[in-house]
């Protein structure tokens, strides 16, 4: 296995650095995430730094854990641990004859990537922020609250509504849906209260699975894109298996609805996910200003319920 530290390095416009195999290396003029091979022994945020002093002659200041991946290739499987670096001091400059070009997630225009690093450009698709309904009978308030957040820059969005009739939930989720299609905005649907049939019907952009349901699954739905919520290593392990897009973990702090429930904590959190393979969501308690202990963490980002109210434009902050 060969130890690799990969870097998703972030400008605030949200565009990503890439950089292009030289000529003498293997899989020359693939484009792939800057980054390289950890030294025997060498803690792999060291080896992340190092390498990027190296190959790109900058020095970075803020980054954060993320996802890890395993891939085979004809000479070799490697082990990439990416990090996404959020600031550096230096311009990035190509130290090693490789080409560099920034893109953006969902519009990346440069190919052929390198296959261990082709997954990474869909999850860098999905927000930091993952908000879920929860208007208990009062769809009005809720929606304004939606609608708010969207203009604020929430840009994913889970329809989880237990206690209204089939026809109030299909005139709830078409209205998210259409206030969510004007700012570019994606909506799942939790399928403990829907069915997979309703999701379609209502033109959703993907499911959310509660835990009940995805460990019961054997095979990922036919949809663009499928979450799941998960409490434990199974079922995190149960998500990654079936390739689903993310996973939510919580709950992470006591919540308003499950007083006295257990709770994980950042560092059982933190230790449950690290290796995951897909961008892991925490929930649970939280609140905007948990952006960044979640990214500290490993976490891809929070998802927020009764939180969803107080998010404002500019409540991510790198540091």
């Amino acid at each position: 296995m060969v130890e690799v530290a990969a870097a998703v390095i972030t400008r605030p416009d949200g565009s990503f650095l890439l950089a292009r195999r030289p000529k003498g290396k293997p899989y020359a003029g693939y484009w792939e995430f800057p980054g390289g091979k950890a030294e025997s022994d060498e803690p792999m945020l060291h080896a992340l730094r190092r390498e990027l002093r190296e190959e790109l002659a900058i020095n970075v200041e803020h980054v954060y854990p993320w996802i890890t991946r395993t891939f085979t290739y004809s000479h070799a499987t490697v082990r990439l641990h990416f990090y996404r670096v959020m600031q550096w001091r230096g311009e990035p400059r190509p130290c090693e004859k490789q080409e560099l070009s920034w893109q953006f997630a969902g519009s990346a225009g440069v190919e052929p990537m390198l296959p261990a690093n082709t997954p990474v450009l869909r999850a860098l698709d999905l927000p930091p922020v993952y908000a879920i309904t929860n208007a208990a009978g009062e769809e009005n308030v809720s929606l304004a609250q939606i609608e708010r957040a969207l203009q604020e820059g929430v840009r994913l969005l889970q329809v989880r509504e237990k206690s209204i009739t089939r026809e109030a939930l299909e005139a709830f989720t078409s209205q998210i849906i259409n206030l969510a299609q004007a700012h570019g905005a994606k909506v799942l649907v939790n399928t403990g209260t829907a069915s997979l049939d309703f999701c379609r019907a209502v033109a959703a952009d993907g499911i959310h699975f509660p835990s009940s349901q995805l460990m019961s699954l054997t095979r990922r739905p036919d949809f663009a894109w499928c979450g799941a919520s998960c409490h434990n290593a199974e079922e995190l392990s149960r998500a990654e298996g079936l390739g689903l897009d993310f996973a939510v973990l919580g709950p992470i702090l006591p919540t308003l609805s499950h007083p006295g429930a257990a709770t994980l904590g950042w560092r059982k959190f933190a230790s449950l996910i690290r290796g995951c393979s897909i961008p892991v969501y925490a929930l649970g308690g939280l609140r905007p200003e948990d952006l960044t202990t979640a990214w500290e963490h490993g976490s891809h980002g929070i998802a927020l319920m009764r939180g969803i109210a107080d998010w404002k434009h500019g409540s991510i902050k790198p540091c």
